[in-house]
């Protein structure tokens, strides 16, 4: 177990019932709340990347804290990916199921050059939905996915298979 994977699996906080019965909420906030817990998670999101991007994508919301330290630490631009109606300009969007409707993520194609390469970073890998669109945004920018990392995998909800061939790297699953 790496040190990042220890101090996620220390910090993490287990909420039942949140935001619904039956529902086992993995709070991160502990995680993201102690600086050198932070900084170990964001140094183990990168880490098998290291060279190999040239900036990394957040996604909204808790997606944007762990990219924008990330982007600093490998010394690049952060990519923010944003819910729909969030960004001006020319954007180009993706929607995507929930369990409980659809939703749209968008990004403005302008914000880095054509063939960049961008990491991906979020929270918790699900059932794939965001990750997914946000990849496909990704790739309809014209940039080319380098890698996606997660602090947190639910392997029961079956994410990683959404993303079929990407290369993936989850600092804790469960």
């Amino acid at each position: 177990m790496s040190n990042a994977t220890d101090v996620v699996m220390q910090r993490m906080v287990t909420v039942p019932d949140f935001p619904s019965e039956g529902i086992l909420f993995r709070d991160l906030t502990p995680v993201f709340a102690h600086g050198a817990s932070f900084r170990s998670v964001v140094d183990g999101l990168i880490e098998p990347f290291v060279g190999k991007f040239d900036a990394v994508a957040g996604l909204e919301a808790r997606g944007f804290l762990l990219a924008a330290a990330a982007a600093i630490d490998g010394g690049v631009g952060v990519l923010p990916i944003r819910k729909g109606g969030k960004l001006p300009g020319d954007i180009i969007g993706e929607t995507y199921d929930l369990e409980y409707g659809s939703a749209t993520l968008e990004v403005n194609p302008a914000s880095l050059p054509a063939g960049s390469r961008v990491l991906v970073l979020d929270d918790v890998l699900a059932t794939g939905g965001t990750i997914g669109a946000s990849v496909s945004l990704i790739e309809r920018a014209g940039w080319e996915v380098a890698g996606i990392a997660v602090v947190l995998e639910l392997e029961a909800l079956a994410g990683r298979e959404r993303l079929s061939g990407r290369d993936i790297h989850a600092l804790v699953t469960l």
